[in-house]
């Protein structure tokens, strides 16, 4: 985890020095922005989306660029999900590496809405919701693990409005669910 962290700071000097992120006059972002090239600095590769499980789509795009993510849960690439109940039979950290994992899952849909992650503008809101005991009360450090992930792939764009809730079961008993409102350039 502390190499983790370490990576992530060297990875946001660099990208302060090199002034990505920021936006031209029109709006635009710069060519240095490139969340794709962040995600595969950091080693991460998307997956083929997670399919909705009941009658719903995956994410839903409004005339005003707006685009409504579907809650993802911890999905790994085999199709195992992180199920239980975070302060019972998860710890604080495999519920961060569970909220990772779900932004990672995030991140493959809106690559397959978009076609390009560079679209993205802002993420706006999330909504991270944690299964857990009506005791626990660290949902903010769980959902983390996605609001991190967010700002290390978009910089300054990938902080976030958020709510991080307890909730007394997810569906199939995995340990997060998370949506997300994105803002995108046309």
């Amino acid at each position: 985890m502390q190499n983790l962290k370490i990576q992530f700071h060297l990875l946001m000097l660099v990208l302060v020095l090199s002034g990505c992120g920021s936006t031209n006059k029109i709006g635009k972002p710069d060519t240095g922005y490139d969340p794709e090239a962040r995600l595969a600095a950091l080693g991460i590769e998307l997956p083929s989306p997670p399919q909705p499980v009941a009658n719903y789509v995956n994410g839903v795009s409004t005339s005003n660029n707006l685009i409504f993510l579907a809650g993802k849960g911890p999905r790994r690439a085999d199709g195992s999900e992180i199920r239980g109940k975070v302060g019972v039979d998860v710890t604080i950290e495999e519920g961060y590496e569970g909220a990772r994992l779900t932004a990672i899952n995030q991140l493959a849909v809106l690559k397959e809405m978009l076609g390009n992650l560079n679209r993205v503008k802002r993420i706006v809101k999330v909504l991270g919701m944690v299964n857990c005991d009506p005791s626990f009360v660290d949902q903010p450090k769980v959902i983390n693990g996605f609001s991190d992930l967010m700002v290390e792939v978009f910089g300054d764009r990938g902080r976030h409005a958020r709510a991080a809730v307890g909730m007394a079961s997810l569906p199939r008993g995995q340990a997060v669910e998370i949506e997300l409102v994105v803002e995108i350039y046309n």
